[in-house]
Parts: C-alpha cells; structure tokens; sequence
C-alpha cells in the first residue's frame, strides 16, 4: 500500500523527482520541452487537489498524466502551423495535407472494417485487440487486469489474436 502524503506539499516534494524522470523520458517523443511537460502535469494534479483529492496511487497517477499530456502536446505540436516570418505572405499547414476529405473519409473507411473484423475475432480476442486499439493508452497491466488474465499471457495472446485478424483481413484486404 502507498503512503499518502499528509499535505499537498508533502505530495509535490514526494513527486517531484519522479515526474522530472518521466518528463525527461516523454518529452522527445512529443516534440516538447521536459519542462513544459512538468508544467502541464503539475497543473492537473493542482485541478485534481481541487476537484477530487489527492490520487489513490500519486507515481501511478502522475506517470499517466505525463503519458497523456506527452499525448496532447504532440497533437498539438502537429496541429501546429508553419510561418515563413514575412509579413503579408500565406500560411502553410503543417499536415501535408492530412486533412484532405478524401483522405480522412478513406482512413475513417478502413477504421470501421478494421473494427468489423476485430468484432469478428475469435474468444476474447475482440476485448483483448479492442482494449490494445484503444486511445486510452492503457499498460499491459491495466488491460490484463480489465480481462482477467496474467500480465504474461498477454503476449502470446495478443500474437494468436493479430494472427487471426491477419487470417481474416487478408480476403479483404486482397479484393481491394
């Protein structure tokens, strides 16, 4: 069981090594500076104090909340436009043009039938590759814990799973 810190305080000193850990780890894969990444978790553990209480878990709860922000300063980071710095001359888009409506309807399309296929799937495969697609981000613990099943199962299963899906998507990826 995890010790509680008695005040937030206490629980800002008690985190605070841990989330530079995490920041420094993260911010490279999101394009951010680790210190801005702090800065952004230490506010939603501030809102967190506010709203709810302090965490149940604080270093679980804060290495997930650096994961999402990673995750949110890198879409954000993307989303980001290009200016040349002279005045009066257009903006680009960054994307390339990943936001063509041709393109998102065609990947929207490939979504769905890889969903279809997932529903299709064999035993638990469907909640195994579901919980595995998702933009939860979830660890292999989390995801074992939510299916019943041993951390070191996993694995193997989720190779059998994909093996299926490989097996039935392939009728349907050669018709196209």
């Amino acid at each position: 069981m995890t010790h509680l810190p008695a005040t937030a305080y206490e629980l800002v000193l008690s985190l605070r090594p841990l989330l530079g850990a995490e920041a420094a780890a993260e911010a490279p894969g999101c394009g951010a500076e680790p210190g801005d990444l702090e800065q952004a978790v230490w506010l939603r553990l501030l809102e967190r104090l506010h709203t709810d209480g302090p965490p149940a878990d604080p270093p679980d709860w804060l290495r997930r909340a650096v994961r999402a922000e990673a995750r949110r300063l890198g879409r954000t980071a993307r989303r980001e436009i290009a200016s040349s710095g002279e005045p009066g001359e257009p903006v680009e888009p960054v994307d390339g043009g990943r936001h063509d409506p041709e393109r998102l309807a065609l990947a929207a399309d490939r979504r769905r039938g890889l969903l279809d296929a997932v529903r299709r799937l064999p035993g638990r495969c469907p909640r195994l590759m579901t919980a595995l697609l998702s933009p939860r981000d979830a660890t292999y613990r989390e995801i074992a814990g939510e299916l019943g099943i041993s951390q070191g199962s996993l694995g193997p299963e989720r190779s059998r799973c994909l093996g299926c899906l490989r097996r039935l998507l392939t009728p349907e990826v050669a018709a196209r």
